[in-house]
Formats: C-alpha cells, sequence, structure tokens
C-alpha cells in the first residue's frame, strides 16, 4: 500500500534530522539512545526482509526508505511520510534505499497505549474515536509541526540533563501531533473504552505476553468481552491475521531470537515458545523464515539482520 508521493526534497527540520540522527547512530543497525522509548537505525545497504514484532511505536525516516509488510499489504515510507503502529503486531520490513553515501537513517520511538488515552481523555478527541475497528497501524503525512517536535526530542540526547524533564513533555506533544494527522483515527479508536479496537488491543496483550499458552479462542474472547466470532472478526480487521496465525508469528520470531542470541538447538526453542513436536516446529520455522531453524540460524549469523528483542 503504497501512500506517497514523490518527495519534492527535504525540509530544514528533515535535513537537521537526519543528521541528527547519523552523529548519535556510531554503529551501523538499532542504536539505542538515552531518551526512553527512542531509538536509532542507521545502514549503509538494502536488506533483506526482516521479520520483527513492532511495538507500538512511531516510526520516522529522515533519509532513504523502508516498507513494511502486514499480511498480504505492504506500506511504504520515507522522509515525507511516517509510519504508526497502535498494537504490537508481526510484521516484516524492508529498506529499499540506503547506500555509503546516504545511508538509510530513521527512528523508532515506543509509546504505551496508556499516553494515547490520557490524551484523548484531556482533549476534545474524546467524543471522536470511533467504536468499530480498523487496521492496527497507518502511513501518514508528515506535517511541520510534528518533525519540529521530533528536532526538539532528539536535540535532548545533545543536553542529558534535561532528559528526564523535557523528555516526558515532548513525547507527549509528539503523539499529539500523530492523533491530530489525517489517520490519527486509526490510533484513537484504541483508547475508546467498550470499543471493538479496545476489545482487540486487550487481546492481543495478552497473545503477546503469553504467546508460549496454548490458545483457547473460547476463554480469549471471554476475557476480552466478545463472542469468540466476533473476536475472530475484528482481530483480522486490526492485525489482517487470526488469533492463531498471530500467536504462531510471535512464537517463532521469539525462537529465532532464541536460537541466534542463546544459542539453543531447535528442539529447545522450540519447545521453550509452546510447541511440543520439534517436527512441527520445524515446519512452520522453514515456512516462515524461509529455510530450517539451523540453516536459519548460520545464514543471520553472516548477516546483518537485526532479530527482535523479546516479547514483553
Amino acid at each position: 500500500m503504497d501512500l506517497l508521493e514523490p518527495n519534492a526534497g527535504l525540509s530544514a527540520s528533515q535535513k537537521e534530522l537526519a543528521c541528527l540522527i547519523r552523529r548519535h547512530t556510531p554503529s551501523e543497525g538499532l542504536n539505542e539512545t538515552a531518551v526512553p522509548g527512542l531509538r536509532f537505525m542507521r545502514t549503509s545497504h538494502v536488506s533483506e526482509p526482516m521479520h520483527t514484532v513492532y511495538a507500538p511505536s512511531l516510526c520516522i525516516v529522515a533519509q532513504g526508505s523502508k516498507t513494511a509488510s502486514l499480511g498480504a499489504e505492504m506500506y511504504r515510507y520515507d522522509p515525507s511520510a511516517y509510519l504508526v503502529t497502535s498494537v504490537h503486531l508481526p510484521m516484516i520490513g524492508k529498506i529499499i534505499e540506503a547506500s555509503p553515501e546516504l545511508p538509510y537513517l530513521s527512528l523508532q520511538l515506543n509509546f504505551s497505549t496508556d499516553a494515547i488515552v490520557d490524551i484523548v481523555r484531556d482533549t476534545a478527541d474524546s467524543s471522536r474515536g470511533s467504536r468499530d475497528s480498523g487496521r492496527g497501524l497507518a502511513v501518514n503525512r508528515s506535517t511541520a509541526p510534528l518533525l519540529e517536535a521530533i528536532v526538539r526530542l532528539v536535540r535532548l540526547l545533545d543536553s542529558p540533563a534535561d532528559i528526564g524533564i523535557l523528555a516526558p513533555l515532548i513525547v507527549r506533544e509528539v503523539l499529539y501531533r500523530v492523533l491530530q494527522g489525517d489517520q490519527g483515527e486509526l490510533i484513537r479508536q484504541f483508547a475508546v473504552i467498550g470499543s471493538h479496537a479496545n476489545s482487540i488491543s486487550k487481546a492481543i496483550h495478552l497473545l503477546h505476553r503469553d504467546y508460549y499458552k496454548p490458545l483457547h479462542v473460547e476463554e480469549l474472547a471471554k476475557e476480552v468481552s466478545l463472542s469468540p466470532s466476533a473476536l475472530f472478526k475484528h482481530f483480522k480487521k486490526v492485525t489482517a491475521m487470526s488469533p492463531l496465525q498471530f500467536q504462531k508469528a510471535i512464537r517463532l520470531q521469539e525462537a529465532r531470537r532464541l536460537l541466534l542470541m542463546e544459542s539453543l538447538d531447535a528442539a529447545d526453542a522450540g519447545y521453550r515458545v509452546g510447541y511440543e513436536s520439534p517436527s512441527q516446529f520445524s515446519r512452520e520455522y522453514a515456512r516462515q523464515f524461509g529455510l530450517p531453524p539451523i540453516s536459519d540460524v548460520k545464514r543471520l549469523r553472516g548477516s546483518a539482520l537485526p532479530v527482535e528483542s523479546p516479547p514483553q
């Protein structure tokens, strides 16, 4: 789903943001920062598809471009637009524009659903939210007020003593600007108590937290006050997959991390994430990532593909 038009050129804020990210990324790949929830990505090469679990977050590209796939849908974003996810979503990212001369530079700012709820409650938006459900992500045109707030947030890295006081205030402003965007309704829906989207947000939280446990759809539906049929219908609206497909994606992504970072063998990794059958685990792993577990790990160790941290 390409929502962008050709980029007419970088604004002053976009140029400054690219310079700041380049300065604060001492190494290729992911770089954590002193601002809670804020991290940068710098890479000088286009990437293979990267299977990751996007947390509720705002993703802004300062230089280069990237695609993110959710199920059969593809979203593209570059310096003219940003991507925002309202819930945890297993997705496939791919950097499609990067070079040593002009490396891909981006930031990710994680946020909590509670932060959105607080802003909706404190503004006139509290009466605007839809009670229906829609996708848990959106690509939207960047605006000057949003980029200016983001630049001020990143500038705090040059004055660490100010981060504790000013960062929460600027993050709140950033989220407010996102909610005012053309597709702010897609984020706001999850803050409407009693909405289908709010119920699905709770179901996603439970599945993400308990990914290694057996899935009982009837129990999950009861937990979030929906019928099983309503859970299935609205879960697919939000995530483009069924609850079982969602759980499987989370399990396999965590198994991949365990294989790579903790050097577990395939049987142990599968067991840790909830598989009782090693053969079933290996089949589903190969179907998801294209190679059996051990072969995939060897390939990963020879590449710079990032692997997501464990579900939280």
